[in-house]
């Protein structure tokens, strides 16, 4: 069955199982390594990818879920202001220690500060809780949302509203 959604602002058509979860088919069929295998049970946040801009764990939603939505992964999340300023404070804090749970650390980062630009510490535990990080980079992780969201504020002051989405 052909499934037709936006892929990181393009475009796509995918023939595929309905059911197949969206996770294989982005990193089989449409060679976009960085989301991430974790648990397989939506409970690590290694595969979280953006749906219409919310972040949904891609283990678990099959991809006809995203039938004629746009689906941004960690390829493409930097099109967007609040994605680059997560991806800067990330480097400028140098947050990963191994790396591997860090695509679904900025993909929920992200769809927290398009939400919640001014995130208090408790928007940020209960946007960041579903993540986990076997190397303990929580303490950075918090000091980048941080940074990220008084960067896209600053960015923000000198236009009209700003941006909301990534």
């Amino acid at each position: 069955m052909a499934i037709q959604f936006t892929l990181n602002g393009e475009p796509r058509s995918v023939e595929a199982d309905p059911e197949k979860p969206l996770l294989w088919v982005l990193r089989e069929d449409l060679a976009m390594p960085g989301t991430k295998f974790g648990c397989g049970a939506g409970l690590c946040g290694a595969c979280t990818v953006h749906l219409d801009g919310s972040a949904i764990r891609s283990c678990l939603t099959p991809v006809s879920a995203a039938e004629g939505m746009a689906v941004t992964t960690i390829e493409g999340v930097a099109k967007g202001a609040v994605g680059r300023a997560v991806a800067q404070a990330w480097t400028e804090l140098d947050v990963p220690q191994c790396g591997y749970c860090q695509a679904g650390q900025i993909m929920s980062a992200v769809a927290l500060l398009a939400q919640t630009p001014r995130p208090s510490d408790a928007d940020i535990d209960a946007a960041m809780a579903g993540n986990l990080c076997r190397c303990s980079t929580y303490v950075r992780i918090r000091a980048a949302i941080r940074k990220a969201a008084g960067r896209k504020a600053a960015d923000a002051g000198g236009k009209a509203g700003g941006e909301a989405r990534s």
